[in-house]
């Protein structure tokens, strides 16, 4: 992958303004934190949800890896309000995905509990301010993704589609925790170009914002470095005009 001399965003630069100048801004923990405006507890009581999560029934490569929850939410035109959440599978095409695209996926749903936990919706709107100020239009329709990975049975996936783009107009992948593991390497590239940059979200609320348009973006596999490894992740995704729906 030949480098590129992108700027990265941290604690004390506009994420907005470089979310738009490159297509993609790495958060660090307090500047996701300020951005959502939540304190690092609130963050704390959001991550104990991931204990609970359901084994995804839809992988095709066979694994038994992947644990996750799913939610739709409807945003007010402003992005200042949660609406209510929509009853509706998870659909990508295979333009965006060649391995899980095509099909209608139903997940377990993200629980009441965990929609009521103060840091979630914070999250979804103060990211969403900064991905709808960077493209320069509302973003009211949310996707809401719980994964967890882990390694009790060796290699866990967090991207077995490869590098990839989702088919929206705004991702944020906000790491929540990592234990026990090596790897996990996140990797954004040009979508229309060559050029790259590798590196691994380490801290819990180290975020990664992208422009889905302009930047492809995966993450390396995971293998175990002890007992009961595991990755845990919130994936927003932003939609301008509806849900991605099969035509």
């Amino acid at each position: 992958m030949r480098s590129q001399a992108l700027s990265w965003c941290l604690d004390d630069a506009d994420p907005a303004a470089t979310l738009h100048r490159q297509g993609f801004v790495r958060l660090g923990p307090e500047a996701c934190f300020k951005a959502a405006g939540i304190a690092a507890a609130d963050f704390a009581a959001l991550a104990r949800h991931w204990d609970d999560l359901p084994a995804d029934p839809h992988l095709r490569d066979g694994g038994r890896y992947r644990f996750r929850r799913h939610a739709s939410l409807r945003l007010s035109a402003e992005g200042d309000r949660i609406l209510g959440t929509v009853d509706r599978p998870h659909w990508q095409p295979t333009d965006y995905n060649a391995l899980h695209g095509g099909f209608e996926r139903r997940f377990a749903p993200v629980t009441a509990a965990t929609l009521a936990e103060p840091a979630l919706p914070a999250l979804v709107l103060g990211l969403g301010r900064l991905a709808a100020t960077a493209l320069g239009h509302a973003l009211p329709f949310v996707e809401v993704h719980q994964f967890r990975i882990d390694t009790a049975e060796g290699i866990g996936r967090p991207t077995p589609e490869g590098a990839h783009r989702d088919g929206v107009d705004a991702v944020a992948v906000v790491l929540v925790a990592r234990e026990a593991v090596r790897g996990g390497e996140t990797r954004v590239f040009e979508a229309d170009g060559p050029a790259g940059l590798r590196f691994t979200l380490a801290g819990a609320g180290s975020t990664l914002l992208l422009d889905d348009a302009r930047v492809i973006h995966e993450t390396t596999p995971l293998q175990p470095d002890g007992r009961n490894g595991h990755r845990d992740t919130l994936v927003l995704t932003w939609r301008r005009e509806g849900f991605l729906d099969p035509p």
